[in-house]
């Protein structure tokens, strides 16, 4: 390996995106049913927003609900709506007291009519706050964002707000959840699987990828630095060469 391309970028990233993954692996490994795993992931969740904050993290974003995970058990998908809805009365003045922005990216008209009222009453609240941007994503996928641009881009193609001409990828991704937010820079999976499950697909184009075996409960903040010094250790080329970067930074 050449030198240059051992070169570490060195900086925090804007923009993480973790899958939390674990939650139920964990709660078995207790001798526990599922929802104290689930529990046990808002701690994990909390610890590493106030992290991510002490790091200089801009954005950051929890897969917390999959489309897919409407096929889980009903006990268990209406428990996790329970605790959403608990967890964003419980915490909502604490997050808005710390500077922190809620967005909520997924298809709502899915989710109970109160988890829909409270995420749209936190984002209105916290919309003026810019230490952290604190993105969730419940009932989301990735194929579902893509689908919905089209469909958003479509429309106005209809209308004739929009030429067929003018589509590139700058108007898909203005038409995508996370418009108007950088892309991610880091994404990580806990709970040692190796896949990214349908999770933003358009916007982990040129994402880092840290892979860790540690389940979400048990996510603390030296897995976390490991995340952050894996990232630091990168160098993102974005399609050029090696050597192209070592002029630009020349």
């Amino acid at each position: 390996m050449s030198k240059s391309a051992a070169k570490p970028n060195g900086q925090t990233p804007r923009h993480i995106a973790i899958i939390m993954d674990g939650n139920g692996r964990w709660a078995a490994a207790h001798g526990r049913a599922r929802h104290a795993g689930h529990r046990a992931g808002v701690k994990a969740a909390r610890a590493v927003v106030e992290a991510s904050i002490e790091a200089g993290v801009d954005v950051l974003t929890l897969f917390a609900f999959s489309s897919e995970n409407w096929s889980r058990p009903t006990d268990e998908v209406n428990g996790l709506m329970r605790l959403f809805i608990e967890v964003l009365q419980r915490e909502m003045d604490a997050l808005h007291d710390n500077g922190i922005r809620l967005r909520f990216v997924g298809a709502r008209d899915q989710l109970p009519t109160i988890l829909q009222k409270r995420m749209a009453d936190a984002e209105a609240r916290t919309a003026g706050n810019s230490r952290l941007t604190l993105v969730v994503a419940i009932a989301y996928g990735g194929r579902w964002d893509v689908l919905q641009a089209m469909r958003r881009i479509a429309a106005k193609i209809e209308a004739g707000e929009l030429n067929a001409g003018e589509l590139d990828e700058g108007v898909i991704a203005r038409h995508l959840s996370l418009a108007g937010l950088p892309a991610p820079d880091l994404l990580i999976r806990t709970g040692g699987e190796y896949r990214v499950s349908n999770f933003l697909l358009w916007d982990l184009a040129y994402t880092e990828v840290f892979f860790c075996p540690t389940l979400w409960p048990d996510f603390d903040l030296a897995q976390l630095q490991a995340a952050l010094a894996f990232f630091a250790r990168r160098q993102r080329r974005f399609g050029r060469t090696a050597e192209q970067l070592e002029v630009i930074a020349d």
